[in-house]
């Protein structure tokens, strides 16, 4: 019987998906789902959730068990999935609303510009202990991690723990689901070749049966209702030639193009026709709206059937991979690049084509960036690693210097500004950072 830790279990889109989709692998009908969350009624409903998963599959045999030790959930996992975040979600609302007062408009803010760098701060001590902990109770553990800022806690638990760590993003396939429906492509056609690092990952192969498929791309988007479904990406693809992955609402504020004036904001980022086109808190009020209502989204999930087909989630075939039947699997995954994408710094972490086997993780060679795609890239990487390394050491000043760099904030904002914005921000983070000098 193997067994798989959920921690921060409560989330409702991972655990059900990533549960489900261990279900449908022999290996693993017998499995123990254990489940650990600080929160005790998330806890209790995702057991409930995680009962009618089990019953739909048809796996009897299969054990779930609920805890809220992270002692107990770890000891003797072969496998851990992580989807927690580090303080609540009114202390996300001030690295939202306090850079909104100096006029930096964020849309989600979980994996960059200040807030996801606040974020990171305040996540990376929580994603070491974890760390800490399963080398302690479970030292051969494969680690996954769902939980953003994706590259800057990858970056900090692959630098500074022993751990088997990737982290893991569905927007890769996703955005193929998305293009092979517009260009009427069955998707498991596609053949694609994407790097970069998360949520700024570009599609820089991108075919069918041996066609490129971006002239056709470009054509369709003169189409004004393909073309406002994703305003953001899809001029971002217009203009650079490349597909990035993530939706329009993230890339516009990765980037000093869509966000910097009213009138842009405006014309990109309200009116796509897709599920995230750009508005301002966007992630934050429907989380804001689910904590009237904690119990509504699992009321919802179990008053309907389950779905029983397996996900796009890349979680239960990694497993299955490393200790399953072993078949090998080819994923995007986040890992420290060491010259995977030549032209992006060797220690980043960035967003490419990994294989799983019984042997481990092997990274494959992405190769070069297109020279403008890496110019972004280098960016990103370069600030993110200044982030981690910030975290190390508590250093305030390196703080400071990474929001200098970010892009949509340095292009609003003077550099004594963002200096002020932060120190606010650090102000409201206290309990959660510490003592920075």
């Amino acid at each position: 019987m193997k067994k798989f830790a959920f921690i921060g279990a409560g989330s409702l889109q991972f655990t059900s998906s990533c549960m489900r989709d261990l279900l449908t692998f022999d290996a693993f009908k017998d499995c123990e789902i254990a489940l650990m969350d600080i929160n005790e009624q998330n806890l209790n409903n995702i057991y409930k959730v995680c009962e009618k998963i089990k019953e739909a599959m048809n796996c009897p045999d299969c054990k779930i068990t609920k805890t809220m030790s992270r002692e107990d959930v770890l000891k003797g996992a072969d496998g851990v999935l992580c989807t927690v975040f580090n303080g609540d979600v009114d202390i996300w609302r001030h690295e939202i609303e306090i850079p909104k007062k100096y006029g930096v408009d964020i849309n989600v803010g979980d994996t960059r510009s200040v807030s996801g760098i606040f974020r990171a701060l305040r996540n990376i001590p929580l994603m070491l202990d974890i760390c800490k902990d399963i080398e302690k109770y479970c030292p051969n553990a494969v680690f996954l991690n769902y939980t953003n800022p994706m590259p800057m806690l990858c970056q900090a638990m692959q630098k500074h723990s022993n751990v088997e760590v990737t982290g893991l993003c569905h927007s890769v396939q996703h955005t193929i689901e998305m293009l092979s429906e517009w260009l009427n492509v069955p998707k498991d056609e596609v053949v694609y070749k994407c790097a970069g690092v998360n949520h700024q990952a570009f599609y820089t192969e991108l075919s069918h049966n041996g066609i490129d498929l971006y002239p056709k791309l470009r054509e369709l988007l003169k189409n004004p209702e393909y073309y406002n479904k994703e305003l953001v990406r899809n001029e971002m693809f217009l203009q650079l030639g490349y597909y990035v992955t993530e939706s329009s609402g993230h890339n516009s504020e990765y980037n000093q193009w869509f966000r910097k004036r009213p009138d842009l904001i405006e014309k990109y980022c309200k009116n796509g026709t897709n599920w995230n086109p750009g508005e301002y808190a966007f992630s934050l009020n429907i989380r804001l709206d689910r904590k009237k209502d904690p119990q509504k989204q699992y009321d919802e999930f179990l008053a309907k059937d389950v779905e029983t087909k397996k996900s796009c989630e890349y979680a239960g075939e990694i497993f299955n991979a490393r200790f399953g039947d072993g078949k090998p699997f080819v994923f995007n995954g986040n890992v420290l690049n060491h010259g995977s994408i030549s032209n992006l710094p060797y220690d980043a972490c960035v967003e490419v084509p990994v294989v799983a086997d019984r042997m481990g993780f092997k990274t494959t060679i992405a190769g070069p960036l297109p020279d403008h795609l890496a110019i972004i890239n280098n960016i990103t990487a370069r600030l993110e690693s200044l982030v981690v390394e910030a975290a190390m050491r508590k250093d305030k000043e390196a703080v400071y210097h990474a929001v200098f760099m970010d892009p949509l904030t340095s292009a609003v904002l003077s550099l004594e500004e963002i200096r002020k914005m932060c120190d606010e921000i650090f102000e409201k983070n206290t309990a959660f950072l510490g003592d920075y000098k």
